[in-house]
């Protein structure tokens, strides 16, 4: 009963809780032991708080005997991301100058997730600061990707993908800059959604205007990641760009008739390198859009600045927050870390103001495609996930990479366009590995990419298979 527990959908797992078919205590008990088995083989939760859920189940427990349970994941367990604050709870950032760092607040998305009644068991691992579509670091070292322990499991929201799916948690939670709720959906089998910059308010941030770095959802299914996202949106005082619109509507069903609806293909998003084995699994699915109805067209906008719009940002944002503590950190943080900081430092106020410019003319050239295609196919990783030892992918199909986030661009180039873009599992290379597909959707448009991401999701069914070390 213990192991069926875990791999219910929150969704499932949430109406057993509210109807008394399990207790809170049950539920997260389960988890705590598909932690303790699991988690050793992979390294996914970094630090555990087990004694402080199951007081919290306790007192669950009790509410729900009072009548008095509230919230749209009352008793769920959630991880959150070690780049996330918890108030309490050890919050390391993956680096060894934050490695006993316990903040007095609550990051925003936490709040809101406790408040709609979920149960905080840990905190997943992430690279150092976030850096990298990799997760490792000096503090906890590598997390494995569950479907083949050699290979990477992404990142850097790549804990969060490891402990969904090895069933530790039916929900997690994550950030992205660059694709680091993306691309670990797509090396794990599971879900990932970066939503439009403000829809999860971020709180506390140094940069309240920035739109590049995002909090979101993690899960199994797509209908979970709305669930949560319902728990995590709307809007805040605290963030001068959080939307007004409440989190409610992301609870409502998930179907809808594409019939007619124009969507495009995009294979390499207009020349980029992409490993053949990823090109394989997923034009093996474009069909799947043609039987929902969808008119399908090769085709992509122009995205030729987009790289260096999201080098200057990326540059600009790593020597705003951690360019202060270079000086005196630097023997402590990761080369890429301070080539970014570096990089940032370097910058003139002709590049930023250019990479503004270029950012808002590209924003308008897709913004005009969307407004004939509603959506944009691609995939969410460039490759399939590689050796868990090599730091990040340097060569694409023989064509060298310059930096150690070039291999990422089909995410970092959606990155900076706003738009929300989320990665659902499409099916698996011959060896077995897991390829995700990036649906990107219209401005602000969460909705109707959760329905598209549902659609195929139902039809196609890659995200019931689970990992063999999981059981």
């Amino acid at each position: 009963m213990s192991s069926d527990l875990c791999f219910l959908t929150a969704t499932e797992l949430a109406r057993r809780i509210r109807v008394r078919d399990a207790s809170v205590t049950e539920v997260v008990q389960a988890h705590l032991a598909q932690v303790e088995r699991v988690n050793p083989k992979v390294n996914a939760i970094v630090t555990l708080t087990a004694e402080r859920a199951l007081a919290d189940a306790g007192a669950k427990d009790a509410a729900l005997a009072r009548g008095e349970a509230t919230g749209s994941l009352f008793g769920l367990p959630v991880a959150h991301k070690d780049l996330v604050a918890t108030r309490g709870i050890r919050t390391t950032f993956g680096s060894p100058i934050y490695r006993d760092h316990v903040p007095d607040q609550d990051a925003l998305l936490v709040e809101r997730l406790r408040a709609a009644g979920a149960v905080t068991i840990g905190k997943t691992n992430t690279p150092e600061f976030g850096a990298g579509s990799q997760t490792f670091n000096e503090v906890f070292g590598r997390t494995l990707n569950p479907y083949d322990p050699t290979k990477t499991c992404g990142g850097s929201s790549g804990g969060s993908a490891v402990a969904l799916a090895c069933g530790m948690v039916p929900i997690a939670n994550g950030t992205d800059t660059g694709g680091s709720l993306r691309n670990p959906a797509s090396f794990c089998n599971v879900v990932g959604l970066r939503g439009a910059p403000g829809r999860v308010p971020p709180w506390p941030t140094d940069t309240p205007w920035s739109t590049l770095h995002v909090p979101g959802p993690m899960a199994r299914t797509v209908a979970d990641v709305a669930l949560m996202l319902s728990a995590m949106a709307g809007p805040d005082p605290r963030s001068p760009i959080a939307i007004t619109e409440p989190g409610d509507r992301f609870r409502a069903p998930l179907g809808r008739d594409f019939k007619g609806v124009r969507v495009a293909w995009s294979g390499d998003l207009g020349g980029l390198p992409v490993d053949r084995r990823v090109t394989a699994t997923l034009d093996a699915q474009r069909a799947t859009f043609g039987a929902l109805g969808c008119h399908v067209e090769d085709g992509q906008p122009d995205f030729a600045e987009a790289r260096q719009i999201f080098q200057v940002l990326r540059a600009l944002n790593f020597a705003t927050r951690y360019g202060p503590m270079l000086a005196r950190h630097r023997h402590q943080m990761k080369d890429t870390v301070v080539w970014n900081i570096e990089e940032g430092l370097k910058l003139t106020a002709r590049e930023i103001g250019e990479a503004d410019v270029l950012c808002a003319r590209l924003y308008h050239r897709v913004r005009e495609f969307m407004e004939r295609h509603e959506f944009l196919l691609l995939p969410a990783a460039q490759v399939p996930p590689f050796d868990v030892t090599q730091p990040y992918v340097t060569e694409i199909n023989g064509v060298r990479l310059p930096t150690y986030i070039d291999w990422m661009r089909v995410c970092s180039d959606i990155t900076v366009t706003g738009l929300p873009a989320i990665s659902v599992p499409a099916g698996f290379t011959d060896d077995g590995l897991p390829v995700g597909l990036q649906i990107v959707g219209r401005h602000q448009c969460e909705w109707s990419v959760l329905q598209l991401a549902h659609a195929f999701e139902q039809a196609t069914g890659f995200s019931r298979r689970r990992p063999p070390l999981a059981g």
